[in-house]
């Protein structure tokens, strides 16, 4: 079965509800299937902890994270991420930290990475990455 990774974008405005085409893409495939990284839950918590955790967003937030799979960072993300930011740095392309390891958790779990920040189409195989927010898509 295919995972799909879903960025800290895509997760935000799944939360937020306010993007039909991501929901639409979203209900048509089975919910084992999405998958976050811990990164990505890490950064949902930040933006609610800078919030001041307003109620109605945190609950959001945690009715999410029941339904999704939240995957560890373990020692087969952190080989995948040293090889693949060697290879990055190697070609001369540079993505922000986080990203960076959100694309290498992707890698490791063989992961379809769902994102609309164009920052990840900088990085070729072994990465594969899906925007639904794109008409290509």
């Amino acid at each position: 079965m295919t995972a799909w990774m879903l960025d800290t974008n895509i997760a935000s405005h799944v939360i937020k509800g306010d993007r039909p085409e991501i929901l639409r893409r979203l209900a048509a495939l089975p919910m084992d299937g999405i998958v976050i990284s811990s990164i990505t839950e890490g950064e949902l918590l930040y933006g609610l902890a800078k919030r001041d955790y307003p109620k109605a967003l945190s609950e959001r937030v945690r009715q999410f994270l029941v339904r999704v799979d939240v995957l560890p960072w373990d020692h087969g993300v952190t080989r995948a991420y040293g090889d693949l930011r060697a290879a990055c740095e190697a070609k001369g392309t540079i993505l922000a930290p986080l990203d960076m390891m959100i694309a290498a958790h992707a890698v490791a779990t063989a992961a379809t990475l769902v994102t609309r920040d164009k920052a990840f189409a900088r990085i070729s195989e072994p990465l594969k990455v899906d925007d639904w927010t794109s008409e290509r898509s």
